[in-house]
């Protein structure tokens, strides 16, 4: 091995002259009397070299650090070379840079809620501990001290989702050539299962009834009261009723229909909702109150947006029913449930629940045909509500059409 003797003392050549180190490092002596670090591997079965810089500005022992770091790169599959372009390029290998990039593309396939909170999800619960590391380098036991964190705070469920992010970013990585392979396969098993959580609904047919009148009783502000009234008869999701645009309807149509566009559905599809002559009846009312602005439901601060997403939820609870009993999302449990019950068919049920058919052929002939099916079942089941309201015994007889 090399000594700061023997390098001070080599004297320049008419050619250019290696002294070895050792393990791929030598010292290149030019004629011009500089002396540059050089070390030599062979990655994939090629020879290759990388230059630490020039000595005396890159010493003896800081160019054999060099030569260590650049060795423990090739153990882990990685080229060094490939690795310093990319930092030189500004392609940056850390976990925060690949997972930015990766939310970029996902920026208009998630919906807004979704994406607002993977963004969460990375700045406050990964890039903190992992974001600086190179994506390569991370191992199972870096997103598992991770995840215990959270689940030290009793945070099952967003363990669960924080690694399936993590995945799906060490995923991109691979298919673009910056990681081998996806380390949470490794953690199959390590987290504490996650109960699964349904949210809350009322299903039975005397409460729905009273549930009902109670909403028609309410006092609150107007376009929250006839949310909550459209809540039932349509049973879309939450987000997706509180964001509804005028733009979206066609209540003067022969076969009135509301149009959400694929980029405020969860699934990322368009989707039909059919109108009920009840849904149009009250849409038509409340346009005399916000008609002349974007959204159904305004804001009350600024017209400019929707109701918050607390106001349904927020309003169930001022009527007397608390989270474990009832929830905005609850009204679609509800309508799933009776509408099986009652016996309408389950493909044209989930259809109109926006659920996702993972047979694909199925779902283009769903789409295609089954919308005059949905229409018939939408106006049924107002009616049944209707009748179910104003019963007397809570008992409504229902006979479903075809």
């Amino acid at each position: 091995m090399l000594t700061n003797r023997e390098i001070q003392a080599a004297e320049p050549r008419e050619k250019a002259f290696k002294i070895p180190d050792g393990d791929g490092l030598h010292l290149l002596v030019n004629p011009d009397g500089k002396r540059w670090w050089r070390f030599r591997y062979r990655f994939e079965g090629r020879e290759k070299s990388l230059s630490f810089g020039s000595y005396p500005l890159v010493s003896l022992q800081q160019a054999r650090i060099k030569k260590s770091d650049a060795r423990r790169m090739l153990l882990e599959g990685v080229d060094p070379s490939a690795r310093r372009l990319a930092v030189r390029e500004g392609l940056d290998n850390s976990f925060e840079r690949i997972a930015r990039e990766w939310l970029a593309l996902q920026e208009k396939r998630f919906a807004p809620k979704t994406y607002e909170k993977t963004v969460w999800t990375f700045e406050t619960l990964t890039f903190p501990f992992i974001g600086k590391r190179p994506i390569d380098r991370i191992a199972a036991i870096d997103v598992l001290r991770l995840l215990r964190r959270l689940e030290s705070r009793g945070a099952h469920h967003t363990a669960h989702r924080t690694k399936q992010r993590i995945g799906q970013v060490i995923r991109y990585a691979i298919a673009t050539g910056r990681a081998d392979r996806d380390v949470t396969a490794d953690l199959r098993g390590a987290l504490a299962p996650v109960r699964a959580k349904h949210h809350a609904a009322i299903v039975e047919p005397a409460r729905i009834a009273q549930l009902l009148r109670a909403i028609d009783s309410y006092e609150g502000q107007l376009t929250t009261g006839y949310a909550l009234k459209l809540a039932p008869l349509l049973f879309v999701r939450p987000g997706e009723l509180r964001h509804a645009e005028w733009k979206e309807f066609d209540l003067d149509s022969p076969e009135p229909l509301w149009r959400i566009p694929a980029e405020k559905m969860k699934m990322r599809e368009a989707h039909l909702v059919p109108l009920a002559s009840q849904a149009v009846a009250l849409l038509k009312e409340v346009r005399e109150i916000s008609g002349r602005w974007q959204f159904v439901f305004p804001s009350l601060r600024t017209r400019l947006r929707p109701m918050s997403e607390n106001t349904i939820n927020g309003a169930l609870r001022r009527l007397g029913y608390p989270r474990e009993e009832m929830t905005g999302h609850g009204f679609r449990t509800l309508a799933s449930t009776s509408l099986n019950e009652q016996g309408w068919n389950s493909d044209v049920i989930e259809l109109q629940l926006a659920h996702a058919e993972r047979d694909p052929v199925r779902a283009a002939y769903n789409r295609a045909l089954r919308l005059t099916e949905r229409r018939k079942m939408m106006q049924a089941w107002a009616d049944y509500l209707d009748a179910l309201r104003t019963s007397s015994n809570n008992v409504v007889p229902f006979r479903r059409s075809g």
